[in-house]
């Protein structure tokens, strides 16, 4: 007895190339590390305002540059390359260097004027106030 061999269809063939395509990108997507992106960022909120929390190591404070425009925040800066010894040739390089820029959608409007930013042992802490036209107000009723 001898078993028939079945030529795969092209829609076989393409589903097949499609899992292999989505793997490789898997891998490959900083996602995989459970980070939407670089830097990574923690966040919270409450009434009043909204913190980021960033860590930069390795970044000048001058190579950082925050901007807010209504709800969202940017965050964008450049990490320098680091500069080899002559005849020194790296055996793993992980961590990354050139430019980046992360743009966070808050929850409410930011007052631009108040946000304040602090740089302290590599982590950057980004306070974002919410602007008073932004807050809810309690609507007093009185009898007609």
């Amino acid at each position: 007895m001898y078993r028939r061999f079945r030529t795969p269809t092209v829609w076989q063939e393409m589903d097949r190339l499609q899992r292999e395509m989505d793997r490789v990108f898997r891998a490959s997507s900083p996602s995989r590390m459970g980070t939407g992106g670089y830097p990574a960022m923690n966040i919270w909120s409450n009434e009043d305002n909204a913190v980021i929390t960033t860590e930069l190591p390795g970044i000048d404070l001058d190579d950082i540059d925050i901007s807010v425009v209504g709800d969202t925040m940017t965050l964008s800066g450049k990490r320098s390359a680091e500069e080899l010894p002559e005849g020194a040739r790296y055996h793993r390089q992980e961590r990354g260097f050139g430019k980046f820029t992360r743009s966070i959608k808050l929850p409410y409007t930011v007052d631009g004027d108040k946000v304040e930013a602090t740089y302290n042992r590599g982590v950057l802490s980004i306070e974002l106030p919410r602007a008073e036209s932004d807050k809810p107000r309690k609507i007093q009723v009185r009898s007609a």
